[in-house]
């Protein structure tokens, strides 16, 4: 070309959970089926589609209304509705998108090229890749560490701040994934007082929230926040359950308290209102979903099926000095880390098929720990898990789903990778 047209940060854009993926289209042919992992699809792992769910959609789809677009500024009566049960915003605080990706892209876009978001690491890379993006240079991070059972050093968390001065943001993952973590009210607190005493604005994604298993560990941020600017993420999609949904929003609190950040909302604002509208069925259903008494013991029940998984997880995996494992506090996923000094440069499983043996030996120079025993372990065990090093950490770890709706299978899985690690240690 005559002009180099591809952006600084796209090499670094990468997206593991389905990545992983495209190796198994290329050893598919050896006619194994896989036991997938690495995706939080309550579906797809055979969690029934609740009764209750499908009557309220198809009573909306007999509406002719929900096949139109949906307003510009997004349905009315939604946004009543959301604004009422949280009387912190008003109706036109909140801004509906067609998944939540978009939302994370364009809260980031539309920031300045200098202004940074300190967040988490490890973090989700949909927010990692955006503000890479964005900002066309490295990432600004602080750790959680899963010794203090991944929390944040919040005395890092300030000096981060203070001595980058681009930084006008802290994202905040609530339930967090790709850890478990679920963050104190004194911790929330601390973050909200070094965004004041900074003058910067919080994103605050808390798309798990009505997962999290224990009611006393679900803190809201507009249940401590006052007076600084920030942004909520919210998703039906996995509380429903309905990942196909797609519908995501944010909430906008305190638009009034700072004229940049009020400029800057109204930026992604227009930018959506480009857009036409967005998808109608969800947007039209929401209220009657939030409303349901049949919606809130499903959550209730969910909840307990994936506590029920955490604890056969510890249960099988305590004693197993190979690895770091923290019991999740919420649905869906947990995450195990290797304790590296306890495994040689080596490390390989048994392959039976040469020619599979082969190609995974390919793949696998040159890559990080966590990646390589990824792709072993597919290729022996038949079961697919998300290498989580390039989640923006230094950690060489994986995550895999609480989702697995037969119980005896559940475990199964989990035993099988135990015992995968061992064999990976031994060689």
């Amino acid at each position: 070309m005559r002009n180099s047209i591809i952006h600084f940060w796209v090499a670094e854009q990468t997206y593991e959970i389905r990545e992983i993926v495209e190796i198994w289209n290329k050893i598919k042919t050896f006619w194994k089926d896989m036991i997938w992992e690495n995706i939080g699809d309550p579906v797809n792992k055979w969690e029934k589609v609740p009764d209750w769910l499908k009557i309220l959609v198809a009573n909306r789809l007999q509406k002719d209304d929900t096949y139109a677009y949906s307003p510009s500024k997004w349905v009315l009566e939604t946004r009543q509705y959301l604004a009422k049960i949280n009387w912190k915003i008003w109706e036109e605080d909140i801004i509906f998108f067609n998944w939540l990706w978009e939302a994370i892209n364009k809260v980031y876009w539309y920031l300045a090229l200098s202004a940074r978001v300190l967040w988490p690491n490890p973090a989700y890379p949909t927010h990692s890749s955006a503000e890479a993006t964005n900002s066309w240079t490295f990432h600004l991070t602080y750790n959680l560490d899963p010794d203090n059972w991944w929390n944040p050093n919040l005395e890092e968390i300030e000096n981060k701040v203070r001595y980058n001065p681009n930084i006008s943001a802290i994202l905040v993952i609530n339930p967090d994934n790709p850890t478990w973590a679920v963050f104190s009210r004194k911790t929330l607190e601390w973050i909200i007082d070094i965004a004041k005493r900074y003058d910067l604005f919080v994103i605050f994604d808390e798309i798990y929230e009505k997962l999290t298993f224990e009611e006393k560990d679900r803190v809201l941020l507009r249940d401590i926040i006052w007076d600084v600017p920030w942004i909520a993420m919210k998703w039906l999609s996995k509380e429903a359950p309905w990942p196909g949904a797609r519908c995501g929003r944010i909430e906008i609190y305190n638009q009034d308290k700072d004229d940049q950040f009020r400029k800057y909302i109204k930026s992604v604002y227009f930018s959506k209102m480009l857009e036409v509208c967005s998808t109608t069925l969800p947007q039209k259903v929401l209220p009657d979903i939030y409303e349901s008494i049949d919606f809130q013991l499903s959550l209730k029940e969910r909840i307990e099926k994936y506590r029920k998984r955490a604890d056969i997880i510890e249960e099988i995996m305590w004693d197993l000095d190979l690895i770091k494992f923290v019991k999740p506090k919420w649905a869906f996923y947990f995450t195990i880390i290797f304790n590296l000094d306890k495994f040689g440069k080596n490390s390989t499983l048994k392959i039976e098929n040469d020619e599979l043996k082969w190609y995974i030996e390919w793949i696998s120079e040159n890559v990080r720990f966590d990646k390589k025993f990824c792709y072993y372990l597919m290729a022996s065990r038949w079961i697919c898990v998300v290498p989580l090093s390039w989640f923006n950490s230094a950690y060489n770890w994986f995550r895999m789903t609480l989702l697995e709706n037969d119980l005896d299978k559940f475990r199964y899985i989990v035993e099988t990778i135990k015992s995968a690690i061992i064999e990976f240690s031994k060689t």
